[in-house]
């Protein structure tokens, strides 16, 4: 509802000025004539309005509602009755709004999988793919008690990456702020005291002057900052619409040494992990592949895995356009071509996934490590260059007067 500000006379003949809520101005208008109220005008009162950013759906969100709905449909709960426990329970709106709803459709007739299809882009298609396998079934309390294990395992695999990420950005945007502090705050101070010396400045401290007269001038700071804006933007555009940029994105990514290691270990992960739940869920091997491609992530993984469909369609198995990709380890490869050849393929990509989530932690805790270092050279470099462009010309002094 909006609040509207109005002006008028009341019964008594008293002019009045106060606020109503309504959904819009004729409805405002309606309330006050039946409270007998002589409208002179109405309008939206904007003071009041609150901004409000839309809510935003987590795999947290999701993971809690999938375990309290695979725990009450395990009891003998009817979903209706789940969904509507589960409506009335969630802290956000838009998750109540989403279960009120697909409640409704169900309770119209139509199935839980299909009343969710209309929330994919939420829930995403392996959530959908899945409930449709299970409901096809009769095994909806186990397919959604496997979601919940797959979520937790997606999740916590997330977390590892992106804690391991946080220590070393932190530390490299404290430094550079350090060394943007020191050329725009200390260096012009010691410009000062040289520019009473006179005399010529050696080039290194002369350089470092004229970077921090650029820096300390608003466009100069203003410069590298719209620089940095400009090209996160145009790659993020590169990214995210033109398919081919994001191949080769991707691609150029998997090249990099250690970093290349951690990206290819956690696709593989993510991608077993997939795999596998979805196959073990009864969802057909085609349908699979084509969800897990989707997710996956990385446009190099998505194509090799496209591929790997059209040759199952032609007849062929899913190992060769694996390793054809290059992008899966051998190892990876074989334990595939295993699983196919004993009909225990689910079993066998669990054990990848398994495995692979122990192979993250690993490589994160290698490359914080080799990081690390790296971090310190920076920062000393950075700081040493300041100081000894800075000294340089005292230590002239010295030799001077000696």
């Amino acid at each position: 509802m909006a609040v509207f500000k109005y002006k008028g006379v009341d019964t008594n003949g008293q002019p009045i000025t106060s606020t109503i809520e309504a959904d819009n101005k004729e409805q405002a208008e309606n309330i006050l004539k039946s409270r007998k109220i002589s409208v002179s005008e109405v309008k939206k009162d904007f003071s009041k309005i609150e901004i409000k950013l839309p809510e935003k759906i987590t795999d947290d969100d999701i993971l809690i509602s999938t375990r309290q709905m695979s725990v009450m449909v395990d009891a003998g709960l009817p979903i209706v009755k789940a969904l509507d426990i589960i409506a009335t329970q969630a802290d956000k709106k838009k998750m109540r709004d989403i279960f009120v709803d697909v409640k409704g459709n169900i309770e119209t007739g139509s199935e839980f999988n299909k009343a969710l299809m209309k929330y994919k882009y939420d829930f995403g298609e392996l959530y959908v793919n899945m409930v449709a396998a299970g409901e096809a079934g009769g095994l909806l309390d186990t397919i959604l008690d496997r979601l919940g294990i797959y979520l937790e395992k997606a999740i916590s695999l997330r977390r590892k990456v992106k804690s391991a990420m946080m220590y070393p950005t932190v530390v490299l945007v404290v430094a550079v702020l350090v060394v943007y502090g020191l050329m725009v705050f200390i260096i012009p101070k010691f410009k000062e005291m040289y520019e009473d010396f006179g005399g010529e400045l050696p080039a290194l401290t002369q350089f470092a002057i004229t970077l921090s007269d650029f820096l300390s001038k608003w466009y100069g700071g203003g410069l590298i900052f719209a620089t940095l804006i400009v090209s996160f933007i145009t790659l993020k555009m590169i990214y995210s619409r033109s398919p081919q940029g994001r191949y080769k994105m991707d691609q150029f990514f998997l090249r990099i040494p250690k970093i290349g290691d951690l990206i290819r270990k956690v696709a593989v992960a993510k991608f077993s992990r997939t795999f596998g739940t979805l196959l073990n869920s009864g969802v057909s091997i085609l349908d699979s592949l084509d969800i897990v491609a989707k997710t996956s992530g990385n446009k190099v993984i998505e194509k090799a895995l496209l591929e790997s469909k059209k040759d199952i369609e032609g007849g062929k198995t899913i190992v060769e356009p694996l390793e054809k990709s290059g992008v899966f380890p051998s190892m990876v490869i074989q334990m595939i071509a295993v699983g196919e050849e004993t009909g225990s393929l689910d079993q066998m990509l669990t054990k990848i996934a398994d495995f692979y989530d122990d192979e993250v932690d690993r490589a994160v805790e290698g490359l914080t490590k080799l990081i690390e270092p790296f971090l310190m050279i920076f920062v000393g470099g950075a700081v040493g260059f300041v100081i000894i462009a800075m000294y340089l010309p005292i230590f002239k002094l010295g030799d001077v007067i000696n």
